[in-house]
Order: C-alpha cells, then sequence, then structure tokens
C-alpha cells in the first residue's frame, strides 16, 4: 500500500507535464501523505496510519478518530483501518447493551 491513504483510499493521480512547446508527457501527482498516531478514546489505544493531511483535517473537523470511522465507509480503507473500525463497532455495540 505504497503512496496511498489508509483511511480514505486516496490514490495517485496521473496527469501531463507540460512544455513551453506544449508537449506533454506522463507525470504523476502523489498524495501529501502524514504519518500520524491516532488515538481511539472508546478502545483506549494508538493506531499508526499513513493518512493524507486533508483527512487528518477531515478526523479533526468531525470529532476524532471513533467518530471518523464510525462515520466513514469502508470503501477505500485498508485491511487494519477496517479491523480498528470492526472493533470499534463492536465494543460501543456491547456498552449500550450494558446501559
Amino acid at each position: 500500500m505504497a503512496r496511498r491513504c489508509e483511511l480514505t483510499g486516496t490514490d495517485r493521480q496521473i496527469g501531463h507535464r507540460v512544455s513551453h512547446s506544449n508537449i506533454k508527457t506522463k507525470r504523476e501527482f502523489g498524495p501529501n501523505l502524514v504519518n500520524v498516531t491516532l488515538h481511539s478514546e472508546a478502545l483506549a489505544r494508538n493506531f499508526r496510519f499513513k493518512i493524507t493531511a486533508a483527512t487528518l483535517r477531515t478526523v479533526d473537523h468531525v470529532g476524532g478518530f471513533d467518530a471518523f470511522l464510525l462515520k466513514s465507509s469502508e470503501d477505500g480503507m485498508c485491511d487494519k483501518a477496517v479491523k480498528v473500525r470492526r472493533e470499534l463497532k463492536k465494543k460501543l455495540g456491547e456498552q449500550a447493551k450494558a446501559a
């Protein structure tokens, strides 16, 4: 999973490098990836992910790592993120039954 956001699945984009004489050659635009450690309040654990800077801003905007995982779908997520999401839903389901 090189050069891909582990939470949203954002991947590289392909485009053209255009010279002054308008000659087009292929190039790629890579995502702005950062290595972060995100904390899950419900699971009381830290998780390391390689995500884009835009995803990091979205995680902060939504209200934290747990809220982001619950609101997003599993479509573009890596296997590790899907496992954390399912573990989180299971933990919150058990807490709701106990209350």
